[in-house]
C-alpha cells in the first residue's frame, strides 16, 4: 500500500460491537506492523434497522440482513472500507461487489444460559420465565423443557442482561462468545451444550467485509483469515442459504472441522417445539455439505416447517 492509508472500519455502536471491532483493529493493526505496511484505522459507528426496532421480535420485524444492510450500503458507497459483522447476523447472500475478506478464528459458538439461583437449564424451576427471541433458541428449548415460559426479550447484551432483573426473568439466554468478548463470562451459570441447543449458523464467529475490487485490502484480510474457522462457517451458511433461512425462521447448524473433514449438524423445528427435525453428515467440501444436509432435511420436511413459519 502506497503512502499512509487510512482504513475505515464501518460497526454498529453496541458496546460488544464496538468491542469486538476493536479486537479486530488491534489484530489488523499488529499484522499491518508485520508486513511493513502505513495504514492507520478509524471507527465509524453505523446505526441499523435491527438497532432502531427493539419492541418486536425479530421474527416478526421481516427482512434480511437487519444488522448489516446500512452497513454494507456504506462500503458500497464507499464511506468505509471494512466492515466488522457477528457472522450470525450476515445474510447468506451478500450484495453485488462486496466479500468477506476475512473470517478470524471463532470464540465459542455455544449458547448461554444467565439464570438467577440455577446452574443449568436442569435446575431451573418448573414455569420459569426465560427470555429470549430466537426462535431457534425457543423451539430447542420446549423440546427439552416444555414447562418454561418463553418470553421474548430483545436489546443488546448489556441490556438483556439488565432485564434479568428489572422485568423478573428467572433466565436468559445469551450467545456465549459475546459474553466473553466483552469479558463477561462469569455471568454465565453455564454454557448449553451444542447438544441440546443447536447454535445459530456462524455464530461466535466474526466477519470483515470489504470491497470485491479493493485488492490491497483483499490482501491483507487474506492474511488475517483462519482458514478452518471459515470452512466451518461456509458449510454453516451454505446450509443456511440452501433453506433461504435467516433470523425469523427457526435454523440451527454447527460444523466440527476436524483435519480435512467437516461434521456439520443441522436443525429446523417448528416454535412450539413438537417437530424438531436434527441430522448430521461428514465431508470435505464445506459448500457441497452444507446443500447436502439442507436437502436431507427438506425430505424430512423442513421446508413445510419453514413455508409454515414464513
Amino acid at each position: 500500500m502506497a503512502g499512509v492509508r487510512t482504513i475505515v472500519v464501518g460497526t454498529r455502536q453496541s458496546a460488544l460491537a464496538l468491542t469486538q471491532t476493536g479486537q479486530v483493529i488491534a489484530d489488523l493493526t499488529r499484522l499491518a506492523r508485520e508486513l511493513g505496511l502505513d495504514v492507520r484505522f478509524e471507527t465509524r459507528r453505523i446505526v441499523t434497522k435491527g438497532d432502531r426496532i427493539l419492541d418486536v421480535t425479530l421474527s416478526k420485524v421481516g427482512g434480511k440482513g437487519l444488522f448489516v444492510k446500512e452497513i454494507e450500503q456504506e462500503l458500497l458507497d464507499g464511506g468505509i472500507d471494512i466492515a466488522v459483522h457477528s457472522m450470525k447476523d450476515v445474510p447468506h447472500t451478500l450484495e453485488d461487489g462486496l466479500v468477506i475478506g476475512a473470517v478470524p478464528p471463532r470464540v465459542d459458538p455455544r449458547d448461554a444460559l444467565i439464570a438467577r439461583g440455577a446452574r443449568s437449564l436442569a435446575e431451573l424451576p418448573r414455569g420459569a420465565r426465560v427470555g429470549t427471541s430466537s426462535l431457534r433458541r425457543v423451539c430447542q428449548l420446549r423440546k427439552l423443557r416444555p414447562d418454561l415460559a418463553l418470553e421474548p426479550v430483545r436489546g443488546n447484551i448489556d441490556t438483556r442482561i439488565r432485564k434479568l432483573e428489572t422485568e423478573g426473568f428467572d433466565a436468559i439466554i445469551l450467545a456465549m462468545a459475546g459474553l466473553k468478548r466483552m469479558g463477561w463470562e462469569d455471568r454465565a451459570a453455564a454454557p448449553i451444550p451444542v447438544e441440546d441447543c443447536l447454535p445459530a449458523a456462524g455464530q461466535g464467529a466474526l466477519g470483515v467485509e470489504c470491497r470485491a475490487d479493493d485488492a490491497e485490502m483483499l490482501a491483507l484480510l487474506g492474511r488475517y483469515n483462519d482458514e478452518t474457522t471459515a470452512r466451518a462457517v461456509e458449510a454453516e451458511r451454505s446450509f443456511l442459504a440452501e433453506l433461504n433461512g435467516g433470523c425469523q425462521v427457526p435454523i440451527g447448524a454447527y460444523a466440527e472441522p476436524d483435519g480435512g473433514t467437516i461434521r456439520l449438524t443441522g436443525m429446523v423445528g417448528t416454535p412450539d417445539g413438537e417437530v424438531l427435525l436434527k441430522e448430521s453428515m461428514t465431508g470435505t467440501d464445506a459448500r457441497l455439505l452444507g446443500r447436502e444436509l439442507a436437502r436431507r432435511l427438506v425430505k424430512l420436511g423442513a421446508d413445510r416447517i419453514l413455508a409454515d413459519v414464513r
